[in-house]
């Protein structure tokens, strides 16, 4: 199978994981206790005006009805209007993914030069002192949840010594970027945790290899060794490692969002589900399923770049 069939193959089967994951989160909101017209409206709201925004919305409808226009809608683009903000739900994500995006990123980033250096040094201490204290330190990041590293580093970093801003995002890019370090930080911690033991034990087994002993024997440098052979390699199952947990990742924006008060689609959620904004949280679900999604189809196509056997 060609690179190019494969990507479409792929690409084919994201629509009925999207279709699937559709009907259960327009289902879910339905079942949700309360509903978006006596949050919009209030407990004092008149008949007359709950039939009248109900009549609007089209929840006085059958949910099959509901569902069958939801999709044509769908199909042609158009997600919904927001109930509370009051504008379209499409462009409401688009002003709020971005941030997200970056947020991960950036997570991602901090996550693989904390874990790279840190998971040789251990391999290659194998069992002694800066192998077990590396593990236990990145052991501390795993087990802590992410609200309180992030609470944490907040009053630390951010409120004692004042290195980085409590909370917001900047209006220029530096700013930007300035304003996600200590979120991404937060989120990092616990992935640089998995990655290092991950890389870790990757690389111990690839040293032990034929092939590795092979390359020594012929005279190569160990750096070349080390860089063409051992982290090739073993950087297959990071990158398996990074993909799964990409769905996590953008679960812990939600929390680390909320906490550091960060304008993405993590916090968007928060708000929409306590406002029972339907067409906002189904939009959400069905955007962060693609993204999701897309980012497995790059992780697998990564991994057949790192080992072409892979794509046979």
């Amino acid at each position: 199978m060609s690179r190019a069939t494969y990507v479409l193959w792929r690409l084919a089967q994201i629509v009925p994981t999207v279709l699937l994951i559709g009907v259960i989160v327009f289902l879910l909101t339905r079942f949700l206790p309360g509903g978006p017209i006596a949050a919009l409206l209030g407990d004092k709201a008149s008949d007359e005006a709950i039939a009248r925004i109900t009549a609007q919305y089209g929840f006085d409808q059958p949910i099959p009805v509901q569902f069958a226009k939801f999709v044509n809608l769908a199909l042609h683009g158009d997600l919904g209007d927001s109930i509370a903000y009051r504008m379209p739900a499409a462009r409401l994500i688009a002003e709020r993914l971005p941030v997200t995006l970056t947020l991960t990123g950036m997570a991602i980033a901090i996550a693989l030069i904390l874990a790279t250096p840190l998971a040789y040094a251990a391999a290659v201490h194998q069992n002694r002192w800066p192998d077990l204290v590396i593990r236990g330190a990145f052991q501390v990041g795993l087990s802590s949840p992410i609200f309180y590293v992030g609470l944490l580093l907040l009053t630390a970093l951010a409120a004692g010594l004042r290195l980085f801003p409590v909370g917001g995002y900047g209006d220029t890019i530096g700013e930007k970027f300035y304003h996600l370090v200590l979120p991404a930080l937060t989120l990092a911690l616990s992935l640089s945790a998995i990655v290092m033991r991950s890389l870790r034990a990757s690389i111990i087994a690839v040293m032990k290899a034929d092939f590795v002993q092979f390359a020594r024997a012929k005279g190569l440098p160990p750096a070349i060794v080390f860089r063409r052979h051992v982290m090739r390699n073993a950087a297959i199952s990071t990158v398996t490692i990074i993909g799964l947990h990409a769905g996590d990742l953008l679960g812990g924006a939600v929390v680390t969002e909320t906490v550091f008060a960060v304008p993405g689609v993590g916090r968007l959620m928060v708000d929409s589900i306590f406002a029972r904004d339907y067409p906002v949280i189904q939009a959400l679900t069905l955007t962060l399923a693609v993204i999701v999604s897309l980012v497995f189809l790059i992780t697998d196509l990564l991994q057949m770049t790192l080992d072409p056997r892979i794509g046979r």
